[in-house]
C-alpha cells in the first residue's frame, strides 16, 4: 500500500451484506466513503459516520482502497469498466471486489487495473448477513500476495477466516466451490427436515441429534430452524443464489466438469423463483417440500 496513514476506504454497495461490513469498518476506526444506487439504504451508515458520495467515481477518487459488493457480474463490470472506478482511482490505490462474480471477469479487472497502476483483489465472502454484522465472514482472496498482506487488516475488520487463494480469479473460483457445496447441501437439509416432519418427529428435537454429528453444516444449524419456524426472510436472496449457481455451472462447463448436484439445485431454485420467491431467503426452498408433503 502506498499510503503512510490508515487507509481511507471507499465502499460501493450497502445492501444486506454491505451494511454490516461497513459498520464493522467504522467500528474499527476506518474513515469510509459510501455509495449505493438507493441512498436510503446507506442512511443508517451515514448516521454512524460514513461519508456519502454521489457516484462510484467520486468514491474512488477520494480513497486509498475502493471496495465493491454489488449484485451481479454485469453490475461489477459496469462499476469498474463503465462507471469509471478504474478511471477515477489514483495510481497506487487498491480496488477490491467482494461481490460473488465471474472468475474470468476478476482476471479482466485485475489486468485493466494493472495497466493503470492500480492493484486489484477479488475477495468474495461467505457467512451471510449474520456473518457480515458480526464481523465473522469467511473471505476468499485472489490477487497479488503483497497486496493481500497490505489489505489484511481491512479484511480482519470484516471477517475471521481469511485465506489468500492465489492469483487474480482464485478468490472467485474458491467461492464457486463454496456455492457448489451449499447448493447440494441445501437440498439435503430440506429433505432431512421434510422427512422428519413426515415421520411425525419433532423437528427441533431431530436437529439436536443431527446438527452436531456427521450431517452437521452451517446451513443445517442456521437455516433449518428458520425453515421449521416458517421464517423465509433473506439473509441471502434466492435470486442471488441462482446467479451464483449460474456462474459456477458456466465455469464448471468451461473446465469440462460435470456437476449434477449443482444442476439439480439450480433447477429447483429457478422453479422457486418462478413461483414468486426470488426475494426470499435461500431457506425458502423448504416451501417446495412442504407443498409436496401436503399433496402426497
Amino acid at each position: 500500500m502506498t499510503v503512510d496513514h490508515q487507509p481511507i476506504i471507499g465502499f460501493i454497495g450497502t445492501g444486506v451484506m454491505g451494511q454490516g461490513m461497513v459498520s464493522n469498518l467504522l467500528q474499527n476506526g476506518y474513515q469510509v466513503n459510501v455509495y449505493n444506487r438507493t441512498r436510503s439504504k446507506a442512511e443508517p451508515l451515514i448516521e454512524k459516520g460514513a461519508i456519502w458520495r454521489d457516484t462510484p467515481q467520486e468514491v474512488a477518487e477520494n480513497v486509498d482502497v475502493t471496495i465493491t459488493i454489488v449484485g451481479y457480474p454485469d453490475d461489477v463490470e459496469a462499476v469498474y469498466l463503465e462507471d469509471g472506478i478504474l478511471d477515477a482511482a489514483a495510481e497506487g490505490s487498491i480496488v477490491i471486489d467482494m461481490t460473488t462474480s465471474s472468475p474470468q471477469l476478476a482476471e479482466s479487472i485485475a489486468e485493466a487495473a494493472r495497466k493503470k497502476g492500480i492493484a486489484a483483489l477479488d475477495a468474495p465472502v461467505s457467512g451471510g448477513d449474520v456473518g457480515a454484522r458480526n464481523g465473522k465472514l469467511s473471505i476468499m482472496v485472489g490477487g497479488d500476495a503483497e497486496v493481500y498482506e497490505a489489505c489484511l487488516p481491512i479484511f480482519q475488520a470484516m471477517g475471521e477466516n481469511i485465506v489468500h487463494q492465489g492469483p487474480a480469479g482464485a478468490g472467485q473460483h474458491t467461492k464457486m466451490a463454496n456455492q457448489i457445496k451449499i447448493a447440494s447441501n441445501m437440498i439435503g437439509v430440506c429433505e432431512a427436515m421434510a422427512y422428519a416432519e413426515k415421520a411425525g418427529l419433532d423437528p427441533d428435537t431431530v436437529l439436536q441429534s443431527i446438527s452436531s454429528g456427521a450431517a452437521g453444516s452451517w446451513s443445517l444449524s442456521n437455516l433449518a430452524p428458520k425453515m421449521i419456524n416458517n421464517d423465509y426472510a433473506p439473509g441471502f436472496y434466492v435470486k442471488h443464489f441462482i446467479k451464483d449457481m449460474t456462474i459456477a455451472l458456466n465455469s464448471a462447463e468451461k473446465m469440462g466438469l460435470l456437476t449434477p448436484g449443482l444442476s439439480l439445485a439450480k433447477r429447483l431454485y429457478e422453479e422457486l423463483a418462478e413461483s414468486g420467491e426470488g426475494d426470499s431467503g435461500t431457506q425458502a426452498l423448504y416451501k417446495k417440500y412442504k407443498e409436496q408433503m401436503h399433496t402426497v
